[in-house]
């Protein structure tokens, strides 16, 4: 594996900051343009087409998360697992976890995306959707499960070669894809008419392309996809580890989804004003969310080499260091919100009522950034150590508290519609705490002391 290591980083030696910015600078700069996707179809729709498409395609998204969530937490587990035998120098078991994670990501997709597609409509009802914006919503919610196949295997691709220190070899081709779902976007909903169908069909196609590139080049550049017959056979104690750490991923993620459903019921029951006002507040905020989750998944990597490694000392100083990158980049971005709040909703729809409501909810939200950056910190360095406990505990937090606090606080005449918003934040908060204290019961039980 000579010269193909050039794209692979070995984080269990050097400066660990340098290292986690060095691997975290491509995957941002990914996750920004995985982002405009979901932005694109919003802004294009949103201004094209009006405020109750955008509010349409909103109506969807905690729904698509669903079945995204349902896939990606195994590819996210399997990767992980690479990562903790790559740090043991173990390249045989890197390439069977490579090659069994690849059966669980191809298949199950599969089921989950049919599903997906025939529960469509019944899953928009039990949320109360409004009829005047139904039909697109399911239109775009069956359109893109189609393509939930593409994003999983896309996904995969990146988890793995994340899982080796390579951050930049999915970035080139999301890069490109992006650009053409930007193109398409424009081409099918405002050349063509198509609406918010059109918006889904420029999705698909874009994350097809990404996919099959991504993984083409992978094999070609990276030694460790070079699998040969030994290595594409079925491994039960892999296969067993990935499912064991993948599956409570996907039931954490699957559970702030239901969480996101539930949210987004109550916010339905409001109209549609403040469906788009939820939908833009959420874009923006997914936007919000890339640099913390980026940081998240460096350390997941660099916490899975080190542990592998019997390093850490590493892992708790990665911790460190990270903590401080989130607390620097959550100082700097609430005054930018609370600032220019109208100015950023204005963006994504330019309805004067849709942007009044926005704004303000930003302003709210904006203000318990500081507890999810905790979340993403602790749940990076938890998710690197194959902790599958603390991924079901805290999406249970957050599945309980969005069903009851928004309820809570919505029912408070002197709150009402804005407890939508302030329940995000405390939600936020109480998932954050109770990372937190998941992060030092490890640090008392003494697991993160021991070195080699």
């Amino acid at each position: 594996m000579s010269k193909q290591k050039s794209t692979i980083l070995n984080m269990t030696e050097g400066d660990s900051l340098s290292l986690l910015i060095r691997f975290s600078i491509p995957m941002l700069i990914g996750n920004l343009f995985q982002q405009l996707y979901n932005l694109v179809d919003s802004i294009v729709v949103g201004h094209f087409v009006g405020a109750d498409a955008l509010a349409a395609i909103g109506a969807t998204g905690s729904v698509t998360f669903l079945f995204f969530a349902l896939c990606n937490g195994f590819g996210s587990g399997g990767g992980i697992i690479a990562s903790q035998f790559f740090g043991k120098k173990d390249d045989a078991s890197v390439k069977s976890c490579i090659a069994n994670t690849g059966y669980i990501m191809l298949v199950f997709p599969i089921i989950v995306g049919t599903a997906a597609f025939i529960l469509t409509r019944p899953v928009l009802l039990l949320l109360d959707t409004p009829e005047d914006i139904l039909a697109d919503a399911c239109a775009y919610m069956r359109i893109v499960s189609l393509g939930l196949v593409f994003v999983s295997i896309y996904n995969y691709a990146s988890a793995m070669l994340r899982a080796l220190g390579d951050s930049k070899t999915p970035l080139y081709f999301l890069i490109f894809s992006c650009i053409l779902n930007t193109g398409l976007d424009v081409l099918f909903v405002y050349g063509f008419g198509m609406s918010v169908q059109g918006a889904a069909l420029a999705t698909v196609i874009s994350q097809f392309i990404s996919a099959i590139l991504c993984m083409a080049y992978a094999v070609w550049k990276n030694e460790y996809f070079r699998l040969k017959k030994e290595d594409l056979k079925f491994n039960k104690a892999i296969s067993i580890k990935v499912m064991k750490l993948g599956g409570p991923l996907s039931l954490q993620f699957s559970m702030i989804a239901i969480s996101c459903m539930a949210l987004q019921k109550v916010v339905n029951g409001f109209g549609t004003v403040a469906i788009a006002a939820f939908t833009a507040t959420s874009r923006i905020e997914q936007i919000i969310h890339m640099p913390y989750q980026t940081l998240s998944a460096s350390l997941s990597t660099f916490t899975g080499q080190n542990y592998g490694a019997r390093k850490m000392d590493r892992v708790r100083e990665g911790y460190k260091k990270s903590m401080m990158l989130m607390v620097i980049f959550t100082l700097a971005m609430i005054p930018i919100i609370q600032i220019f709040g109208e100015f950023i909703i204005r963006i994504f729809v330019s309805e004067a009522e849709v942007v009044t409501m926005g704004a303000k909810a930003l302003r709210i939200t904006s203000l318990f950034y500081i507890m999810l950056g905790m979340i993403y910190i602790v749940r990076g360095v938890l998710n690197g150590l194959g902790d599958s406990l603390f991924a079901l505990l805290n999406g249970g937090v957050e599945v309980l508290g969005r069903f009851l606090v928004p309820v809570w606080l919505t029912g408070i005449a002197s709150i009402g519609l804005w407890g939508i918003w302030w329940s995000v934040g405390i939600v936020w908060a109480l998932s954050g705490l109770t990372a937190w204290m998941r992060y030092y019961e490890y640090k008392s039980r003494k697991v993160l002391c021991s070195t080699t």
